[in-house]
């Protein structure tokens, strides 16, 4: 066994850190007034600088930006798409005994990708990164799944057929603009997948206007677009995520309504799966991932909180696992990001690095130091 030298690496993580004090109270100010646009974005450039060399630092062979020029992981994206208008609503996303702020998109035009200032961001990162920079961004199927029929205009999109081979078109753009900035590990994040193996999720998608049943397969084809001419030296990975907004969630329920979609039907180098609690079921779906090359990456290191799990305790589920998927095929990571949105979660940085740490030490102990 030995250690992966093109990503998913064994020690890896979802993308997204815990906000740096001086980078809160930038933004803070900026939302006040009180210093400019290109006041924050200094912070910004030196916070990312410092915390690209503290993965480097914890033994990481990847880096993220931490998200940090983000306010949340998903809408800062979808906000720079043609065809979307942000709104405000009267409730925000409801999770268990939290709710987010108050914003939604609509989409009331045709959906594109004509360049995006994420896209700079990436340049920024891999300019100061010494190991792997890793992009993400939401998934083609989050941009759906949420909004559903009633955010979607009618008149734009009569069929949402062609809505989905738009936005297959679109995230293909998004792929190749990343790809010639230079980037070679993109990761689309993803709600929808796991929100599908919830019965009340299934239940909400109803009320929005969409067939659950259906949905696995439309999704699977829109991601497959979505890679339509993917360079063979990309690696491009999905998160599946059950909601992660300071440190509470939304959805339960194993992979097994989606796994043979996701895992057998997507053209997609490696699966971050959540794995920190009962809500995630067991490893049995894993059976569908195909002998080869692909990799699952299993979240069993808990981003909700600062407890340090026992290394022991990992090992065995590690094992557990490989009674479905051969460890070759298996990587380590959190279960999710540690600040999906800039509230992040309740642990404190040095708890944030300690488990990153840790995965890099757990790593090396299960598939060997090269």
């Amino acid at each position: 066994m030995a250690q992966r030298t093109s990503p998913p690496f064994r020690a890896d993580h979802v993308g997204s850190l815990l906000r740096t004090a001086p980078l809160k109270e930038a933004r803070a100010k900026r939302a006040k007034g009180d210093i400019d646009a290109a006041a924050l974005k200094a912070v910004e450039d030196r916070e990312i600088e410092r915390i690209v060399k503290k993965q480097e630092e914890v033994g990481l062979k990847l880096a993220t930006d931490g998200e940090f020029r983000r306010s949340w992981w998903h809408f800062d994206f979808f906000k720079g798409l043609k065809g979307v208008t942000p709104i405000e609503t009267s409730t925000g996303i409801q999770f268990h005994g939290v709710e987010t702020k108050h914003e939604a998109i609509r989409i009331d035009d045709k959906v594109d990708f004509v360049g995006h200032p994420q896209v700079e961001h990436f340049k920024f990162l891999k300019a100061h990164c010494r190991t792997t920079p890793k992009m993400c961004i939401p998934a083609p199927s989050t941009f759906h799944f949420r909004q559903g029929r009633e955010m979607v205009s009618k008149e734009v999109y009569p069929d949402l057929d062609q809505f989905f081979a738009d936005i297959g078109a679109a995230w293909n753009k998004a792929m190749r603009a990343f790809y010639d900035a230079g980037c070679r590990y993109l990761q689309f994040d993803d709600t929808a997948w796991a929100m599908l193996c919830d019965p009340h999720e299934r239940e909400e998608s109803k009320k929005r206007g969409d067939d659950p049943d259906k949905l696995p397969e439309i999704y699977a084809r829109t991601t497959n677009a979505a890679l339509e001419g993917k360079p063979a030296d990309l690696a491009i990975t999905t998160h599946s995520c059950r909601g992660n907004f300071r440190s509470t969630w939304i959805a339960q329920g194993g992979y097994e309504v989606v796994a043979e979609q996701q895992l057998g039907h997507t053209n997609i180098d490696g699966y971050f799966l959540e794995y920190d609690s009962d809500r995630a079921g067991g490893f049995e779906p894993l059976r569908f991932l195909p002998k080869g090359n692909k990799q699952v990456v299993l979240g069993l290191v808990t981003s909700k909180s600062g407890r340090l799990e026992s290394k022991d305790d990992i090992k065995r589920r590690i094992d557990e696992a490989t009674k479905y998927v051969a460890l070759e095929q298996l990587c380590l990571s959190p279960q999710c990001g540690f600040a999906s949105t800039e509230e992040g979660n309740v642990l404190a940085e040095d708890e944030q690095w300690a488990k990153l740490r840790m995965i890099v030490e757990l790593a090396e102990e299960v598939w060997g130091k090269n």
